[in-house]
């Protein structure tokens, strides 16, 4: 992937733009005009490039989507239209992943969406047998943009190549965990342009996560761990479901991050 880390416009140019891009940025709302408009300025290759990239993001594109890129545990992820914004939060999984599991050689990405988490993971393990899945298309197109290894499109593990039952030793599933009477009141910049199979975790959040939880086990190895990312208010359930499949469930936060990752290991 090539994203441009500095603009190509001239200095005089990009202090006339800087000015006009803030004042539109700032007259849509958008709280961190002034952070957004050197991001997109430095994105852009032509003043017309800016003028339509600041359109868009006055009209209510996610940044990100208009930038074409996301800052992921300093990694710059590509990210298209119609795919789910990897999160700052999320890097708290990426974390505790490392950290329990520091010398993974198998790797599993589920709800990969642009593959944020296993490039990351990825980058910081070094060679490893990689391999993510996601239910949505679009979302499996962008990560073979980020990723070098396996992408697969299907349903969680039905996606997944049955050579890897019994051998992976971080499974990270990023799943969709907002309930659905929920979804209605995100902001509109995850409701209108991220895809729904991304947000929506059934009646109480947690359907994916329970289906996740109960696999698990048969694709384990014996020392490795699944994470999942969840709610404060959904953590005790989540554990729960993590302990009734038969997982020695922990919960790990970060106040920093708002971040809550449960870890569930193979029992014994």
């Amino acid at each position: 992937m090539h994203v441009p880390s500095s603009s190509a416009l001239r200095p005089r140019t990009v202090d006339a733009l800087r000015a006009r891009t803030v004042d539109a940025l700032r007259a849509a709302g958008c709280v961190f005009a002034e952070d957004e408009a050197e991001l997109i300025l430095a994105t852009a290759r032509t003043p017309d490039e800016v003028t339509a990239m600041v359109d868009r993001r006055v009209a209510g594109l996610p940044l990100e989507h208009v930038l074409g890129w996301a800052e992921f545990h300093g990694l710059r992820i590509a990210v298209e239209p119609g795919v789910f914004v990897p999160r700052r939060r999320t890097e708290f999984l990426v974390g505790q992943a490392l950290a329990r599991v520091p010398r993974a050689a198998v790797v599993v990405d589920l709800c990969c969406g642009s593959g944020a988490v296993g490039a990351a993971l990825a980058a910081a393990l070094g060679p490893v047998e990689l391999h993510a899945a996601d239910i949505d298309p679009a979302a499996v197109r962008c990560a073979r943009r980020n990723l070098t290894g396996h992408v697969h499109t299907g349903d969680l593990f039905a996606a997944l190549p049955d050579g890897l039952r019994g051998r992976v030793d971080v499974l990270a599933a990023n799943v969709p965990y907002v309930p659905t009477g929920e979804v209605a009141l995100l902001p509109a910049e995850a409701r209108e342009h991220e895809p729904l199979t991304a947000l929506d975790g059934g009646a109480d959040g947690l359907d994916l996560l329970r289906r996740v939880a109960a696999a698990a086990p048969d694709w384990l190895a014996p020392t490795g761990c699944l994470f999942v990312e969840t709610s404060e208010r959904q953590a005790p359930a989540a554990v729960e479901a993590f302990t009734r499949a038969g997982l020695t469930a922990s919960l790990v936060e970060s106040e920093e991050l708002s971040a809550h990752v449960v870890i569930g290991a193979r029992a014994g």
